[in-house]
């Protein structure tokens, strides 16, 4: 397409597009893949010790969809495909165990392959079982586990290759979808200096075309009623994206109150290390937080991921962390506490405090991830602090407070 570079400006010039809102600097998107890495970890788990549930609901396969779908940009609906159809039997990996652990093979043998052509492999074994429901739907988790290889895959962005491509590919073959890889891949070749080695850029390009929220060339191809549908789809956008804004703003106030306590409390702090340009009323993250985040005793995966903890607090001139806070303004709980786990299992001395920090609403949703067996089991104490409460009294715990023990005065057990 001699236009192609044309339709990449566009994209990439809309402040609006997924590209910008989504793609281009998402903190949820960047902590993302490594929850979603994990989550996927405990699905092979599962399944191995035939713990895993013979329905979609409350499964570790649930958590893995539902961190996929918080990035509502353009994976709402990811989880429909996997939802038990108990009338029609599918998808058929929860009754039928062999089907199960041919699944849980299937993403053990991805997750740990080497190269692309390893899980091109997988997904035409894979394909080969005809596992009633189980189709190219699979490939969104595959773009977490590697973006550089998969592009993410549904509706919306099958519709927008179809039209940018002018093709007829169907949705439900995995056949299909390797040969949209295929074009998307050699396109993405050829433009990769405008787009991204992260498949997640053309593929965002094809859903703002399939969503019909990017209009390419001239508009004549849309019916009144499809003109419509598109006026009302930009309307939509930014009414999300706005309230993504207030949700984010919500969430730099908490992170900002957390920082204030621990300094009056004589700790060294810092937020998540994506979030150190942020600022809320008038006071920057970058000013009042420790200069350079210290070496931590892990490996340096474990150490990014620990860095990526909304706010830590850390004994004064020392690397021994002392606190650690994640804030879920919208995003999901249990991805705040595998984040805490990765810092408990891999550096804990004993002497930290965890915290999960949360809307008023939330509390109920808190509780129940919290009483989950894998947690509960574990000697992991986690409490949780509500959005009401630290905004309440902070001022006061700054004024009166000496140590640690000050927060259990806001916090709450399960």
């Amino acid at each position: 397409m001699s236009n192609f570079p044309q339709i990449i400006h566009q994209y990439k010039t809309d402040t609006e597009s997924v590209y910008n809102t989504w793609f281009v600097d998402n903190d949820q998107r960047l902590k993302a893949f490594r929850t979603i890495r994990r989550g996927v970890l405990q699905v092979i788990e599962d399944i191995k010790n035939k713990t895993f549930p013979n329905d979609f609901k409350e499964s570790s396969l649930e958590f893995v969809l539902g961190s996929i779908a918080e990035q509502k940009q353009v994976f709402v609906g990811v989880s429909h495909p996997f939802y038990w159809k108990p009338k029609l039997r599918i998808p058929d990996i929860y009754e039928n165990q062999a089907n199960k652990i041919a699944f849980g093979q299937f993403l053990e043998n991805c997750i740990n392959a080497k190269t692309e052509e390893q899980v091109v492999r997988e997904i035409i074994k894979l394909d080969a079982l005809k596992i009633k429901g189980l189709g190219p739907a699979v490939a969104s988790i595959l773009y977490f586990l590697h973006p550089r290889w998969f592009p993410p895959f549904n509706t919306a962005i099958l519709n927008g290759f179809n039209f940018l491509f002018k093709d007829k590919k169907k949705l439900g073959s995995w056949t299909e979808y390797l040969k949209i890889r295929e074009t998307l891949m050699e396109t993405n070749s050829k433009h990769k200096a405008e787009l991204s080695n992260d498949l997640g850029a053309i593929a965002g390009l094809c859903f703002e075309i399939g969503t019909q929220k990017m209009l390419i060339g001239n508009d004549e191809y849309l019916s009144e009623a499809e003109r419509v549908k598109f006026e009302k789809n930009i309307v939509k956008r930014q009414r999300e994206i706005q309230e993504e804004k207030q949700e984010e703003k919500f969430h730099d106030e908490m992170q900002y109150h957390l920082l204030k306590i621990g300094i009056s409390l004589g700790f060294d702090v810092t937020p998540a290390s994506n979030d150190k340009s942020k600022s809320f009323g008038g006071q920057s993250f970058s000013f009042i937080s420790m200069k350079t985040f210290p070496e931590l005793p892990c490996d340096k995966e474990t150490q990014t991921t620990i860095k990526l903890i909304d706010v830590l607090w850390f004994e004064k001139g020392t690397n021994n962390i002392v606190g650690a806070f994640e804030v879920e303004k919208s995003t999901s709980i249990y991805s705040g506490i595998l984040r805490l786990s990765d810092l408990y299992f891999s550096i804990s001395d004993g002497d930290e405090v965890f915290y999960i920090i949360i809307p008023n609403h939330r509390e109920k949703e808190v509780v129940h991830q919290l009483n989950r067996p894998v947690i509960k089991n574990s000697k992991m104490h986690i409490k949780y602090i509500l959005f009401s409460e630290l905004r309440a009294h902070c001022d006061a715990i700054c004024k009166f407070g000496t140590d640690l023990s000050i927060m259990e005065k806001i916090a709450k057990s399960v």
